[in-house]
């Protein structure tokens, strides 16, 4: 198994603490509980939650399954617990706030928390664990390349022959998962967003591509059945004359990537299609270019937006009534994480953050075009992690 080096964990917990010390000045407890978090901090997916005390260091309580934490994590202190108590027995004197990432702790789980473990306030550190995750460590990059490196060349190289007359939206999709695992793939498409899963990402077939969204993106699929909407559909056959549709996430030891690709099956789009397509790449060409520290999201997000041109606008990100309001977002342990680049994210950039850049258009009859490439933020641009864009390549 890949495990997390001491170091890197050591380097997280003192960035995660200085982060603290700045946004809450008088913080004295921290409690995180979501699975990725502490996968993050500790280097373990397990049912527990880590601990961390200002003045007293950080622990990290395993209730299942704690010989697997010992196996997986190089953490400096690893406690069994068969519930709470055990934790709290341990933390005898506790302050009056709790400072916990609350987007991923359910409220069933603060209170069997309350049980043993009192709190007069509770206040959210996501904004902490958000802005810590966005920079990621030569460790995370390395992880992120190999990604980059891997779906680039199934997608371009091993995809083409899996496309073929009748197959449906799901078969393809189960034969490029397949595919992904083989060389790689860590198995799971994981999303912050709620209700939201995915094996793989959107495989798509000429209007398929614009089917109702269950999140927030700008292309849908039909999916399996209503319970999960994930995949493709299995009553979608390809034929000649289909767009094929893949905006597919790869991962490697828990670090995503997102990329988009468009294919023309056996026969070549209409002009307008096309145009289309290639004015998503220029535009893609130009948000990376502006992928600088110091750069504002919110500011390049306008000017991309003001860019677009005037026959494309109704359809920009999406089919046109559905678009959706940004042109890119952070990657990472999520395939949707902050910053994104859209309004209202006004935190300068830092180098060292990734970004997928996905300008699309959505057409009636024909589906979604456009690109995506997931991006390095450097002091020369972004510097893509996922291969080049092209334009709708013929199968």
């Amino acid at each position: 198994m890949s495990a997390v080096p001491k170091s890197e964990l050591d380097t997280r917990l003192k960035r995660f603490t200085d982060e603290m010390d700045r946004a809450f000045k008088d913080w004295e407890l921290c409690a995180i509980a979501g699975g990725v978090n502490l996968y993050y901090m500790t280097g373990t997916l397990c049912d527990g939650m880590l601990l961390i005390r200002r003045d007293a260091g950080a622990v990290l309580w395993v209730r299942r399954s704690y010989e697997r934490a010992l196996i997986e994590s190089r953490f400096s202190d690893v406690r069994r617990m068969s519930s709470f108590r055990d934790a709290a027995d341990a933390n005898a004197s506790l302050p009056g706030t709790l400072y916990l990432d609350m987007a991923h702790a359910s409220m069933e789980w603060y209170s069997l928390l309350g049980k043993y473990m009192r709190f007069k306030n509770v206040l959210p550190v996501d904004s902490v664990m958000l802005k810590i995750r966005a920079v990621k460590s030569d460790y995370e990059l390395e992880r992120m390349r190999v990604a980059g490196a891997a779906i680039d060349r199934l997608l371009r190289e091993e995809f083409p022959a899996f496309a073929r007359d009748g197959i449906s939206e799901v078969d393809l999709g189960a034969e490029l998962f397949a595919l992904f695992l083989k060389n790689g793939y860590h198995g799971a498409t994981r999303f912050s967003m709620r209700n939201t899963a995915e094996l793989l990402g959107h495989v798509a077939f000429g209007e398929s591509s614009l089917f109702p969204s269950v999140f927030n993106g700008a292309s849908g699929i039909a999916g399996l059945c209503p319970a999960v909407p994930a995949l493709g559909s299995r009553d979608r056959l390809l034929r000649p004359g289909d767009l094929i549709y893949l905006d597919i996430g790869f991962g490697v030891d828990g670090y995503n990537v997102d990329k988009t690709l468009v294919f023309s099956y056996r026969q070549p789009q209409p002009a307008h299609i096309a145009d289309a397509h290639d004015h998503c790449l220029e535009l893609e060409r130009e948000a990376a270019a502006l992928l600088i520290p110091g750069n504002k999201p919110a500011e390049i997000y306008e000017k991309i937006l003001g860019m677009v041109r005037p026959e494309y606008k109704e359809r920009f990100m999406g089919a046109p009534g559905r678009t959706v309001p940004f042109i890119g977002h952070s990657v990472g342990l999520y395939v949707d994480e902050t910053p994104v680049i859209a309004r209202g994210f006004t935190e300068p950039l830092e180098e060292g953050m990734t970004i997928a850049i996905e300008p699309k258009m959505g057409f009636e009859g024909a589906g979604v075009v456009g690109s995506e490439n997931t991006y390095l933020v450097t002091s020369g641009g972004g510097v893509s992690l996922t291969g080049k864009s092209s334009g709708i390549i013929i199968l």
